[in-house]
């Protein structure tokens, strides 16, 4: 027995040193061989414990059936002591002992009196000396009495037999078991090699076979480049987490895209915007610079004042909707009375758009949030109101559970319904014109949409069977 446990001990220690040494390479290892190495290690170790308590169950398996048979064996002998004496025990346990087995039976001082074998006829194999009909044992070990080195089992039980006391000693070799058990350890440390090179191949294969997907996914994405976005991964068709990470990254690429157009398009319009006031000031400089008497100057001063105001205020909108791309706009909390903004805004459009009626339905509301910011909002759509609108603009505020709305509406021609969340997209007007007279730069309901926002508040327009168009911003109160 000792001889499996030393080469378990032995195996169990260099399997410990070639894991240790193992686990330092696994972090620079590819997913692949780390997932081989961690299917190799989770079943050595699982191959090592079944091991181990297969060894121990079947060597006591063993153990306990030569001990039951033993038991058997002395409870016999010491029967027949009982009834028929020793006088003729010697010729009958002969003839009827199994060669793995020794008997003997003593009498009161040790002597020999009977025995299976002539090797067991002089010397006593055991110091026990039990009463009639009581069983004791000794451990199993080796008997230097005996001429070999083989592990016994000694049982041993008393016995009277006219007046005489008797022990009767069974002594049963464990050598047949103790081979069998290292011959099995022998085929396991042969086996396991061969079962972990198979687990190690077929997890190989298998998860290269897995991974497979993903490196076509790294190529592909790998050849995509910035310039073109149309391309796309495959999908495998097996509906698993890496087919889900197929569509994901389509679905991201989707989004780039569409992201890298918006941006192109950005810039395309903002270079129109921005090109029309120079080529303005470029003209109008030219003429003034040809001119001598100093009469284009007059004339030219207030074209030059409202081409660079209406260039500041488009960069202005630029900074402020690039802000919001970046990290959202930065507001200043603080209480806001909405009805002071909307009145502010109903007198301004009274003073400016004279043949304009402007009525208002202004009731207290006091929210949080940035009051320079809130009254963009408001200038923002009153103007898109007034440019609209054919006679009348309407503004009212209110507190609807809990929230509160400001509505500004106008008697115009109003917007389609496929329109209206595409003009919240920057540069959109829905003239064709792009005049200047009929619209502004197309960033104003951009601008209304990222304020709100960011005041976690929400911009609809509607247009109601009346006609004209109806912009309702709703916020939170707190």
């Amino acid at each position: 027995m000792e001889a499996w446990r030393t080469i378990i001990r032995r195996q169990g220690a260099s399997g410990l040193a070639a894991l240790r040494k193992a686990g330092l390479r696994l972090n620079r290892a590819s997913v692949r061989s780390r997932s081989t190495a961690a299917a190799v290690i989770v079943v050595a170790v699982a191959m090592a414990l079944g091991a181990a308590v297969l060894l121990l169950l079947l060597q006591r398996a063993l153990i306990t059936s030569v001990s039951d048979a033993a038991d058997g064996r002395v409870a016999e002998v010491a029967s027949q002591v009982g009834k028929e004496g020793v006088a003729t025990l010697s010729s009958d346990l002969a003839e009827s002992t199994r060669t793995s087995q020794l008997i003997q039976v003593l009498d009161g001082s040790g002597r020999v009196v009977a025995a299976s074998s002539a090797r067991a006829d002089n010397t006593a194999l055991t110091d026990l000396r039990p009463g009639p009909g009581v069983v004791q044992r000794a451990e199993v070990g080796d008997m230097p009495l005996i001429d070999d080195d083989q592990d016994y089992l000694i049982v041993t039980q008393g016995a009277e037999y006219g007046g005489q006391s008797y022990t009767v000693v069974v002594a049963s070799s464990v050598e047949t078991q103790r081979e069998t058990v290292t011959t099995v350890t022998k085929y396991l440390l042969v086996g396991f090699p061969v079962l972990l090179i198979v687990v190690g191949v077929a997890g190989w294969l298998l998860v290269g076979q897995a991974l497979g997907p993903v490196e076509r996914i790294r190529v592909r994405v790998q050849g995509i480049e910035s310039n073109d976005l149309t391309e796309r991964v495959p999908v495998p068709e097996t509906q698993d987490e890496i087919a889900r990470l197929a569509v994901t990254m389509n679905e991201m690429l989707d989004r780039l895209q569409t992201g890298q157009a918006t941006q192109r398009r950005f810039v395309s319009d903002a270079s129109h915007e921005l090109r029309s006031p120079l080529a303005t000031l470029t003209a109008a400089l030219e003429v003034v610079e040809a001119d001598t008497t100093g009469q284009a100057w007059q004339e030219l001063h207030e074209v030059m004042e409202a081409e660079t105001e209406r260039m500041r205020r488009l960069v202005e909108d630029l900074l402020l909707l690039a802000k919001a791309d970046d990290a959202g706009l930065r507001m200043q909390r603080t209480d806001v009375d909405l009805d002071d903004l909307v009145q502010d805004e109903v007198q301004r459009l009274r003073r400016s758009a004279t043949d304009l009626t402007v009525t208002g339905d202004i009731h207290p509301v006091r929210v949080v949030g940035d009051p320079l910011r809130l009254s963009q909002v408001i200038r923002n759509l009153v103007d898109n109101a007034a440019r609209a609108a054919h006679s009348s603009v309407r503004l009212a505020t209110a507190e609807q559970n809990g929230r509160a709305v400001i509505t500004i509406e106008d008697d115009g021609d109003g917007i389609p319904a496929a329109d209206r969340v595409r003009v919240f997209e920057r540069f959109v007007r829905l003239d064709t014109s792009r005049a200047r007279a009929s619209g502004g730069s197309g960033l104003g309901l951009a601008i209304v949409h990222e304020i709100t926002k960011a005041h976690q508040g929400t911009i609809t327009l509607d247009s109601p069977t009346t006609g004209g168009t109806t912009a309702t911003v709703t916020l939170p109160v707190q």
